[in-house]
């Protein structure tokens, strides 16, 4: 039992210091420009620029693991390794962008460091967002000095790992928000929640959260503790629409209450998908029932 214990831990926090990159399976299929732009330290981050007769912008980033695309979790190693929490679906965020561009919006879909087709960086770690909100900050410039985009009222489509960046990247950046008008942030998640119930799933127990912890630690020079969680929500300034499975298998509801709690702003709101345990069904959200969130972005961008 002790093996299979040890082998777990390793297993698991492999996975969550360096996932396997998914592949782009699909593209848009509305004209598209495919773009490149830096991140805040440099890092060349690959994406698709997606035009629309108006002067509003969305930019769209991804769940850890992930890609612009999504997710092939149908397909191994994915579905090994997210099968255990009812997560073995396809994930592929295109039809999202197609509803973005249809409702009038410009889109900025990129791909994070170490994911997708964007370049490596911190030796191939993910942080949970701490150095991912550079990408965050990335994407902002870019399109402010694109001439183009550089006069557009922007909002912010940030999932789960790409919103734990974006709060951190407000942390470290606040005025780098200045005229960004609003965000809608799906699933952002607090590593030690996340971790536990995976733990648990595995059968290993979350009574080894603190292990795995070290592990990571060791593997990444960052721990749990260091790393963008709920607390980090309080450095939120804009409207927020905050979203995400209300029995998901993999977080608790209390999660995502405590970030909406501290958000640092009177215009935000929180909202339930329910009646499903599977986290995939947050991601798929928007394109089954787009109109809340259209809504949020219809009041703060038009």
């Amino acid at each position: 039992m002790k093996q299979q214990t040890e082998t777990a831990l390793n297993h698991l926090s492999q996975a969550f210091i360096n996932p396997p990159r998914s592949p782009i399976l699909h593209a848009p299929d509305v004209p598209h420009e495919d773009v490149t732009f830096p991140s805040a330290d440099g890092v060349p981050l690959e994406g698709w620029f997606i035009p629309a007769d108006s002067d509003r912008l969305i930019i769209a980033n991804h769940p850890m693991g992930f890609n612009r695309a999504g997710q092939p979790t149908h397909l191994e190693p994915w579905a090994s390794i997210w099968g255990p929490s009812g997560n073995a679906i396809e994930v592929n965020f295109v039809p999202d962008y197609r509803i973005l561009h249809e409702a009038g919006y410009n889109v900025l879909a990129y791909d994070l460091r170490n994911m997708g087709l964007s370049g490596a960086a911190n030796g191939g770690a993910v942080t949970s967002g701490l150095f991912e909100a550079r990408d965050v900050l990335g994407s902002l410039r870019y399109v402010a000095q694109r001439r183009d985009t550089a006069t557009m009222r922007v909002s912010l489509f940030s999932r789960c790992l790409g919103a734990n960046s974006t709060f951190a990247a407000m942390r470290q950046d606040p005025a780098a928000f200045e005229h960004v008008y609003s965000l809608v942030a799906c699933q952002p998640v607090s590593d030690r929640v996340i971790m536990g119930r995976m733990l648990d799933l595995l059968c290993v127990g979350a009574h080894h959260l603190d292990d795995l912890d070290r592990r990571v630690k060791i593997g990444t020079s960052i721990g749990f503790g260091e790393r963008p969680d709920a607390a980090w929500a309080r450095h939120v300034r804009i409207p927020t629409y905050l979203y995400g499975v209300h029995d998901d298998a993999l977080t608790t509801p209390e999660d995502l209450k405590q970030m909406h709690h501290v958000m640092d702003v009177n215009d935000k709101h929180l909202a339930w998908v329910r009646d499903t345990t599977a986290r995939w069904d947050g991601y798929l959200e928007f394109q089954r029932r787009p109109e809340p969130m259209l809504d949020w972005w219809r009041r703060h961008l038009s």
